[in-house]
């Protein structure tokens, strides 16, 4: 699988799938979590928050950890492509 190996060049890995994907699951499980808590569902909201986001935030992390270390280019940007997915997907699991 690809997205879980670090098969894709690390450019595509770190801002399609981690930066622009990334945002847009967590962003869409924060709002289905706050519907859910407003209906009074406090099971769904975190398993719907959590479960769907969290696991996401892992492969994205894995996978760009990966790409980076099979790129090619200058190791900088390999280095801050592992610091950009490393702090937005800590940044959004933990929010």
């Amino acid at each position: 699988m690809p997205l879980w190996s670090g098969d894709l060049v690390l450019n595509e890995a770190c801002w399609t799938w981690t930066v622009t994907v990334g945002l847009l699951v967590n962003i869409s499980t924060s709002i289905l979590f706050l519907v859910l808590i407003l209906q009074d569902q406090p099971l769904a909201a975190v398993l719907v928050g959590y479960g769907l986001s969290v696991p996401y935030n892992i492969v994205a992390t894995v996978r760009v950890w990966r790409s980076a270390a099979r790129y090619s280019g200058p190791s900088l940007h390999a280095d801050l492509a592992r610091i950009v997915t490393v702090t937005l997907m800590a940044g959004l699991t933990l929010t």
